[in-house]
Parts: C-alpha cells; structure tokens; sequence
C-alpha cells in the first residue's frame, strides 16, 4: 500500500518522535536492568553493521543510478560520472571522520575516577558545539528524508528507523565520555530537537528532486558508515561476539523478510 503525501508526513512525524525519545532515553536503555552494557552496545551494533551492509550500500548504489539519469542530457555518462555519488559518500564519510579526530586532540575522552564517575577533563566550547553541531545537521537529514522513505516502503522505513534509534544510544554513550559536563544538561535536547526540525522542514520544504534526494542519501550514509563502525564495533573488553551476532542475523533476517514481500 503506498501512502499519500499526508499520510506519509504524519508517519514521518511519529518515527521522528520515536526517535527523539530514544535520543533523550539513550543512557537508561545503555543501562537496562539485568542487561550488562557491552551486551546492549554489541547487539545494537550488530543490528547496524546488517543494516549498512543490506541496505544502506545497496541504497547507495541505487542513487547512483538516480543521478545517472538527472545528469544524462547534461553530461555525457562516463566512468568518472559513476562515480560522483560515491564521491558524496567518501566525503560525507571524511568529515565527520575529521570531526572526531579534532575531538579526539582537542577534548579527551573523560578518563574514570574509582567510583566510576567521570574525571575532570578540558571541554573546549568551540569543538563542543562543531562537533554536536554536525550531529545534528546529520540527524536534521535523517528525518528530512523519513517521509520519502515511508513512501517508498513502510516496513523498510520502520526497521531503518528502528537501526538509527539503536545507533543513537552508542553514539549518546561517545558524545557523554568526551564531553561528560556539556553534552548530558544541552546535547541530548538539542539532537532530539534537530530530529523534529529536519521533520518540520520536510513537512514545509520537501525534497523534489531526484538527485537531491540521491545526494543527500549518499552524504547521509557516509557518515553513518563511520559512526557504525566507530561506535557499533567497540573494544574487545567493551563488546560480546554472541550479541554482536544476534542483532546481525536478527536484522538481516528481518530486511530479508520485508525484501521478500516487497517493503
């Protein structure tokens, strides 16, 4: 069944909802009862590494012929042309890499008293804000596309939805350790607060063009790209395989599931 254009505004809405919960939630979820954290992190991590792999490349490269056709009676299709959408991605992938290394330098993660509580550490204001600044332009885009995806398909749009919300909760867990005084009192709103805005966008300004859509896609899931592989696949002592690999073949059977009915 495909949704009409209001349908799939409100539909985008109550996935952006969901997702600001999860954002504003993250530490208790990190922190379930009976449930160690390295088990949580490992299977949310396991969950995104199958969605990168089974959809979001494959996303990718369908954009790829997106762009194709939009530039075929502009330019003439030639290797090099094919691959400007991947381009976009190695870009999209290479500055949030680059965000985090100034991080890294500038704002160490917090080490740990014996208590457990965060030692005191430098948190410049200036990377603080570039840093979560570029988290919330990425989740802006996140839901700014929600709505065409729920057109396309409502059960992939669910499950995407549900990766990115799981994601969430391990990069909340990263933006905590470098910045343990800034980020829990302003940073968790404010990224909830980009996920209703790049909704509110969509809802006024949507997409119309294909190859926007493309382009932002493949931006989109650069960054996705480092921030799965950074976040989702942890330290030995800080992850567990079994888990790992439980979220794996769980949501890889899910995509294949919706892939065989048709999304």
């Amino acid at each position: 069944m495909e949704l009409t254009t209001t349908e799939s505004v409100v539909g985008a809405l109550l996935l952006a909802a969901v997702l600001a919960g999860l954002h504003l939630a993250a530490p208790h979820i990190r922190r379930l009862p009976l449930v160690p954290e390295r088990a949580t992190a490992s299977f949310a991590g396991g969950l995104a590494v199958a969605y990168v792999f089974l959809h979001l490349l494959p996303e990718i490269a369908e954009g790829n012929e997106a762009v194709g056709e939009a530039l075929d009676d502009v330019v003439e299709t030639t290797p090099l042309v094919d691959l400007g959408i991947f381009v976009v991605a190695l870009a999209g992938f290479a500055a949030f890499y680059g965000l985090q290394r100034l991080a890294d330098e500038r704002a160490p993660a917090a080490s740990r008293v014996p208590d457990g509580r965060p030692a005191t550490v430098e948190e410049p204001a200036g990377v603080y804000w570039l840093h979560l600044g570029s988290f919330m332009v990425y989740n802006a885009l996140i839901t700014y596309t929600m709505a065409l995806r729920l057109r396309t398909g409502v059960a992939f749009a669910v499950l995407f939805t549900v990766a990115m919300g799981l994601h969430f909760v391990l990069t909340d867990r990263s933006l905590e350790e470098h910045y343990p005084r800034r980020f829990p009192g302003s940073g968790r709103p404010l990224l909830a607060g980009a996920l209703l805005a790049g909704w509110l966008l969509d809802a006024v300004l949507a997409p119309t063009s294909t190859l926007l859509v493309a382009l932002l896609t493949a931006g989109l899931g650069g960054s996705i790209l480092l921030n799965v592989f950074k976040e989702e696949l942890p330290a030995t002592r800080r992850s567990s395989y079994r888990w790992f690999l439980t979220g794996l073949v769980l949501y890889a059977g899910l995509l294949a599931l919706v892939t065989a009915s048709g999304g």
